[in-house]
């Protein structure tokens, strides 16, 4: 592909990491053209450390075939609980869908999978363990999962690893500003139910409850570290009267640094901290930053690094900021919560993944009388 031998057997990019942005990205950069390398040091979508319920936006991501294997179940509001289960719900909702359930290890499986149909190579049980970034490329040390290990050479290195990115601390770039401990787990009990319950009552953030469809119920919560988390899951649990299987958990990244590039590296989806700082959701922003990546970014030129740093938080600085605002209310004074949840209960024309749309005419017209 290039006439100067020393690239001859170089990747344009190495992805480490084939969640959601990482295929993403491996999946966009491979219909550019590009030769592309995804690594995943386990199976894809396992084990599971995320919730699968999303906005609709999800299906612009995958092939419309594969709707009917991953969709769960329909949502269309939410209720919110200033105490515990037993407590009387503020309830919002829209008159359409506002958000879906999905399979999330099938998503992930699915997303690879659109990645290897672009022309990327996407290889699982490959754990990138080395970053060595140099002026003309990357040297990336992998160890496979049979014992052996190889040494790769690239242009550039897309860190799409998590929140505790092994390649954001081999490049040294910042931590995120905040990391939050999440657990969830399942009552396989069918749920069809068109709400989630959404409870304020874990210190700094939320508890919430998902109906899966067929897939069962979704229980879940966050915190900051040094609570208790078990605890308040256990109390969760037992307000419900519920008793839960395959229990897992993992980290929330909160507040991006203020650089996620370096000369040839560069941070992407959880491990760029560029998630929703109000439910700590990251698949819809961590995509949309992939896509700025793949249309920015010319492996050649390091320079364009600096296109693809403004360009996602162009799209995602202001979502994020506001949500943080939106975050901050949940330490409000238990009477201040009600009062604000009473006034704007209802109907809502607010999209899930953008609290800008809390200010959009849809919505406004639908809090006057």
């Amino acid at each position: 592909m290039y006439a100067d031998p020393i690239y001859a057997n170089m990747y344009d990019f190495v992805v480490v990491g084939a969640g959601p942005p990482g295929s993403r990205f491996a999946r966009r950069a491979a219909e550019a053209g590009y030769d592309v390398v995804a690594f995943e040091k386990g199976e894809i979508g396992r084990p599971l450390a995320c919730s699968g319920h999303v906005s609709t936006d999800i299906w612009e991501y995958v092939p419309d075939d594969a709707k009917p294997d991953l969709f769960q179940n329909r949502v269309f509001g939410a209720r919110f609980h200033v105490g515990g289960a037993g407590s009387s719900p503020y309830q919002f909702y829209k008159r359409e869908a506002a958000s879906n359930v999905v399979d999330r290890v099938g998503l992930d499986r699915t997303l690879a999978d659109c990645a290897r149909d672009a022309g990327a190579t996407v290889r699982t049980g490959h754990t990138v363990t080395g970053v060595d970034e140099r002026d003309d490329r990357v040297v990336v040390e992998v160890s496979v999962a049979d014992g052996g290990t190889e040494t790769v050479e690239t242009r550039m290195v897309a860190g799409c690893d998590g929140p505790t990115s092994r390649v954001r601390r081999a490049v040294g770039l910042d931590e995120p500003a905040e990391t939050l401990h999440g657990v969830l787990a399942f009552d396989p009990s069918p749920d069809n139910g068109d709400f989630v319950d959404v409870h304020l009552t874990v210190p700094r953030f939320f508890a919430w409850r998902i109906p899966r469809g067929d897939a069962g119920i979704e229980y879940g919560l966050a915190a900051p570290p040094g609570d208790d988390v078990s605890a308040l899951f256990d109390r969760l649990t037992d307000e419900y009267d519920v008793e839960t299987a395959n229990r897992c958990s993992g980290a929330i990244p909160i507040g991006p640094p203020d650089a996620v590039t370096t000369d040839r590296v560069f941070l992407i989806g959880d491990a760029a901290a560029q998630t929703k700082p109000f439910t700590g959701g990251g698949i819809l922003y961590g995509m949309t930053a992939a896509d700025v990546a793949a249309s920015t970014i010319d492996p050649t030129d390091p320079a364009t690094l600096a296109d693809y740093e403004a360009g996602w938080r162009d799209e995602l600085a202001t979502e994020i900021r506001l949500g943080k605002m939106i975050r901050g209310c949940y330490s409000l004074p238990e009477p201040v919560q009600r009062l604000g949840l009473w006034t704007l209960s209802g109907e809502i024309g607010v999209h899930m993944d953008r609290p800008s749309s809390f200010f959009s005419r849809e919505h406004l017209r639908r809090l006057l009388p």
